[in-house]
């Protein structure tokens, strides 16, 4: 399956599936003499973790990453970061009844159409847990950038029809973002963000995310 690489002097390749032993993120292009502990991914694996709100996906996972190359005695060599996450929370009989059946919203028949089969059991390596590769990545990326004095941070602006305009987006912080579930710097926005999102999922519906 090709596109699972991503980037030029940065470059970030994943694998794994949804309801296999677990997912491998390959980071190439870090420089040695970065500090690096799994300490530095924790936080942004915690703000990733499912099961946090009723809005996320209820799946329990510890998300305990696994450096297994490219970091010695504490800072990164030069050479491929590698990093295992372990799924433990399997239930692949869970998804015995959609064997057969394609999912709306879902990649299972492009995946199919493509390819000539699928992993059906969560979506197999079209999952969004795949995406916890590219957090892992992201907190080994920030961390460089914040060695240039380049800061990251991210929100959320839109949900179906509600807007979030930021007026100064540089003042927002980290803490307002993390004040809530929907991650709205404006608390009074989130909490409509939230209902909203809240009444899609009561009429067995998404809304995006």
């Amino acid at each position: 399956m090709p596109g699972n690489s991503f980037g030029e002097l940065f470059r970030v390749t994943t694998s794994g599936v949804s309801h296999g032993p677990g997912y491998v993120a390959i980071i190439d292009g870090c420089p040695p003499g970065l500090p690096l502990g799994i300490e530095d991914l924790i936080p942004d694996l915690q703000r990733r973790k499912p099961g946090q709100s009723k809005i996320t996906t209820q799946r329990k996972e510890d998300d305990l990453p696994e450096i297994l190359s490219g970091v010695f005695e504490g800072v990164t060599d030069g050479t491929s970061i590698g990093i295992l996450f372990r799924n433990n929370d399997q239930r692949s009989h869970d998804y015995g009844d959609i064997k057969d059946k394609y999912r709306p919203g879902h990649a299972d028949y492009t995946f199919d159409a493509k390819y000539g089969l699928r992993d059906y059991r969560g979506g197999g390596r079209s999952s969004a847990r795949e995406t916890i590769c590219r957090v892992a990545a992201g907190s080994i990326a920030r961390k460089l950038l914040a060695a240039q004095g380049i800061r990251v941070l991210g929100y959320v602006t839109q949900v179906g029809d509600i807007r979030f305009e930021a007026t100064d987006p540089a003042a927002i912080t980290l803490e307002q973002v993390e004040s809530n579930a929907v991650r709205c710097p404006d608390p009074l926005i989130a909490e409509k963000m939230y209902a909203l999102i809240d009444q899609v999922r009561l009429e067995r519906d998404s809304i995006g995310g």
